[in-house]
């Protein structure tokens, strides 16, 4: 029996077993979304193209599974291009499908015609313009694989307007085989051998945690084997929760707001066990200082372009993390490494995570009291800047998937919409966007989203007036030049003249606005906001303005040349 493209669209994704979409249509998407009028997908209308990628995003972090996103040609598909290059950065399955013009004027510069392929060609895992109806289906099929299997990405597909009204036979190609792509899941074995030598003839070892601990689901394996051979863990931004943050062999996330037991640990080790972390510049500090302590780098990731890429391993395993734990975790000896852990406790009572502890309301203590209020047990996505930074400091996760924020691209924007598809996506758990007053703003339309689709989430917005990190820089580096950085009406003072009012701005939405000045009302605000239903919540905290994200590596410094205070 013959289908139509757009008929082809909806039948694949629900082979594929789509339930959710994000996005907004458009002309040359019309026989696609008139055919999505009567199918079981749900579909929910965002208000910018930005906001569907990351609602997808935040959707795919939290189930492991693809998400999905939907937009039209030209300005839709060129909309969508930032949440693509945050997908990629951070390795999320994500396939996204932009209309095209008809085949026959691409090319052309008709009216909205964007070369998507071309412009997301460097930002995605892979792209595909189709050509002929025949092959939309098999394409479908490949999208979905791609996006999923190996190192994780988005992938997007540009459909012609043409391709979607044409009509041919409909074949669904059960088993995918595409020839120049073939992810390696089994490590081999006799690097999983000199990997246990190494471990066995180490001293001081470290395990550096990456995002590919998630996406493998490799959790189990990686306590399993840091427990039997008594090994610390620091993870990336990108794996928060993916080890129990009060385990006593876990250290924190490393690298510039790193612990300071972390960034020492890395200095100081003879070995470094990476798995499934790429060695990011935020991680390794500068580069020619890292680790110079290091006898034996084991660099387990799937995807081999990764190994060495920046760091040289003299042990690298390409393969899938959790295979490749579970055979390592067969072979290893049981050791202890009492006189290493010592040392790194040592570091951790020299400098912890604090901050001022007097009247004023600083946006630590908030984080602490989301934190404490949820039992560390929902989830929770973060903006980006100096909100982030805190919330990978204060929050501490129990599970993974748990903790969602844009890492290798640092999008300030992501974390609201983000908190979207993730409640959509699991919607019996409470999900808390920590965000500043500068990112929330560039989403903010949203609102309209999430109320309504009666999506209760919350947004706890750390608002010092200001973009927070940038002015922290200008406040270390730059002798306090505030340069572009204030968000309130000069020459009113921070708060007296806010811009925009939160409250009423959430009100206008039809979401429920409250604000906090005073620390005595910070669990009155989360526990009222944690009783609302089917509608979000946005909580203006009015925070200290000069507060700063410590401890902190300098650009161009080494991870322990990191600076705790200002004095």
């Amino acid at each position: 029996m013959e289908k139509s493209g757009a008929e082809i669209f909806v039948e694949s994704l629900i082979r594929e077993n789509v339930k959710v979409l994000f996005g907004i249509p458009g002309g040359v998407v019309l026989p696609i979304f008139d055919k999505l009028y009567d199918a079981p997908i749900k579909f929910v209308l965002t208000r910018h193209e930005q906001g569907a990628a990351h609602m997808a995003d935040g959707y795919a972090r939290a189930t492991g599974k693809a998400g999905v996103c939907v937009a039209t040609s030209g300005p839709g598909a060129a909309n969508l291009t930032t949440g693509l290059a945050n997908a990629h950065m951070d390795s999320i399955p994500l396939v996204a499908f932009t209309g095209q013009v008809a085949t026959h004027l691409i090319g052309n510069d008709a009216f909205q015609e964007t070369d998507a392929t071309g412009i997301t060609r460097p930002i995605t895992k892979h792209n595909f313009l189709v050509k002929e109806v025949k092959d939309f289906a098999r394409i479908i099929r490949e999208a979905f694989y791609i996006a999923r299997t190996g190192r994780p990405g988005p992938v997007l597909v540009d459909i012609p307007v043409d391709i979607q009204r044409a009509s041919c036979e409909f074949i669904w190609p059960e088993k995918v085989e595409i020839r120049s792509y073939k992810p390696v899941y089994q490590g081999h074995p006799k690097q999983i051998e000199r990997a246990a030598e190494a471990i066995a003839n180490s001293e001081r070892p470290v395990f550096y945690v990456g995002g590919g601990v998630v996406a493998a689901g490799a959790y189990e394996e990686l306590q399993r084997i840091a427990e039997k051979a008594d090994i610390p863990v620091t993870t990336t931004l990108m794996a928060i929760g993916a080890f129990p943050t009060d385990h006593r062999l876990s250290i924190g996330m490393l690298g510039m707001h790193g612990t300071y037991q972390a960034n020492h640990a890395m200095q100081n080790a003879d070995l470094i066990i990476a798995v499934g972390a790429r060695f990011d510049d935020r991680c390794t500090g500068k580069l020619a200082a890292f680790a110079p302590k290091t006898k034996n780098i084991i660099h387990i990731d799937v995807d081999p372009t990764s190994i060495s890429k920046t760091v040289t391993a003299n042990i690298p395993v390409v393969g899938d993390a959790k295979s490749i734990l579970a055979e390592l975790l067969k072979i290893i000896k049981p050791k202890k490494h009492t006189l290493w852990l010592t040392q790194i406790k040592e570091w951790e009572e020299k400098h912890p995570l604090d901050y001022p502890q007097d009247d004023k309301l600083y946006p630590q203590y908030v984080v602490e009291k989301i934190c404490e209020i949820t039992k560390g047990e929902a989830i929770v996505t973060t903006e980006v800047g100096q909100n982030q930074m805190w919330a990978a400091q204060f929050y501490k996760p129990k599970k993974p998937r748990h903790f969602l924020s844009s890492g290798g691209l640092g999008t300030m924007g992501y974390g609201f919409p983000a908190a979207i598809g993730a409640k959509i996506a699991c919607p019996n758990e409470i999900v808390i966007d920590i965000a500043g007053d500068g990112s929330f703003q560039m989403n903010i339309q949203e609102l309209a989203t999430a109320v309504i689709n009666k999506v209760n989430v919350i947004v706890a917005i750390l608002n010092n007036s200001h973009l927070g990190m940038v002015s922290q820089w200008q406040r270390l580096f730059y002798k306090r030049r505030y340069s572009a950085v204030q968000l309130y009406t000069q020459p009113c003072k921070p708060f007296t003249c806010p811009v925009p009012d939160f409250v009423k701005v959430a009100e206008a939405y039809g979401a429920v606005g409250l604000r906090v000045f005073k620390k005595e009302e910070v669990l009155p605000a989360l526990k009222k906001a944690l009783k609302v239903k089917n509608k979000p919540v946005v909580i203006d905290f009015v925070v200290e303005p000069e507060a700063n994200v410590f401890p902190m590596v300098p650009a161009g410094a080494a991870l322990d040349e990191i600076i705790t205070s200002l004095a």
